[in-house]
């Protein structure tokens, strides 16, 4: 059973904000897994559509590197999405939430996050996690100039020799995943329940990123192991061709948002949504904006 741990009282602009991180066990993670599995099978089309543009986007991004002579930060770039993952996940959140509440989790559904009380928060640590994506891709070429100099591979199977038939190119894989390994750190510790907390909470940005280090410094073991199965889900879904993303990166989404149910003592007293007008007549002077389901709760 998770032990509660009452987290102190935040001060921001004179607001009192509490959130209460438990303790959680090994099991935990692998129930939060198994249900955002079973989110990702209610809904595995709306799942796709949302996350489809991760596959397209590697793929388009492996033609790029190979067209532009800069094979050496493919892997960076693929390995440095999980930096920004948490904040690309925003509308799984949304689904599995609403799915929560037994309200209708459509794939617009998903948009409401743009509504959402605290997007603004929300972008806020998007912005900062895009920023800390940037430093790793500079520290990576850096690392890697570094070590080959500015001379670029002829082609896959020059750049495959070099890395793994050289002591330079081990010395790369050691340094290179060394300092990746301190940015998914970095990444983990401000971002594991942040997103879901706003979401959930519209908490603040300062807010949400001390509770999401507190849970980690409570449960640090069980954190580093849900790292650990995220960088293994995403490498394997990275095969072939990035594929696989289509249906990891859902299933991580999702889980995700179980997790941050496990970690943070649910509200209390939270707040009652106001139900959206109806729809009423529909006219053609509407077309296309009745395509958009949003714009009618207007």
């Amino acid at each position: 059973m998770a032990t509660v741990f009452a987290r102190p009282k935040l001060q921001f602009f004179g607001v009192s904000t509490t959130y209460v991180v438990r303790k959680i066990t090994l099991s935990d993670l692998g129930d939060a897994l198994r249900l955002g599995w079973e989110d990702f099978k209610a809904v595995p089309t709306h799942a796709i559509v949302l996350c489809v543009i991760y596959p397209v986007l590697g793929l388009v991004l492996f033609r790029l590197v190979l067209g532009h002579s800069v094979l050496p930060l493919l892997f960076p770039l693929a390995a440095g999405f999980t930096l920004i993952g948490p904040f690309a996940a925003l509308g799984l959140y949304e689904l599995s939430r609403r799915r929560e509440r037994g309200e209708e989790a459509a794939a617009w559904d998903a948009m409401r996050v743009l509504r959402a009380p605290s997007f603004g928060a929300i972008f806020e640590l998007g912005v900062l996690l895009l920023v800390l994506f940037g430093v790793w891709i500079v520290a990576a070429d850096a690392i890697y100039i570094s070590i080959f100099g500015y001379a670029p591979a002829a082609s896959i199977p020059d750049f495959a020799q070099r890395i793994l038939t050289t002591s330079q190119g081990w010395s790369l894989i050691i340094i290179g995943c060394g300092i990746g390994l301190l940015f998914a750190v970095i990444a983990l510790c401000v971002s594991v329940v942040s997103f879901p907390l706003m979401l959930d909470r519209h908490a603040t940005a300062i807010d949400a990123i001390r509770t999401s280090m507190r849970a980690v410094m409570i449960n640090p073991i069980e954190m580093g192991v849900w790292g650990l199965i995220v960088a293994a889900l995403l490498a394997a879904g990275s095969l072939p061709f990035f594929v696989g993303l289509a249906v990891v990166l859902p299933v991580l989404g999702h889980a995700t948002w179980h997790l941050y149910r496990k970690v943070i003592r649910p509200d209390p007293n939270p707040a009652e949504e106001q139900p959206g007008p109806p729809i009423g007549h529909r006219y053609a002077a509407d077309f296309p904006v009745s395509l958009f389901p949003w714009s009618r709760e207007r």
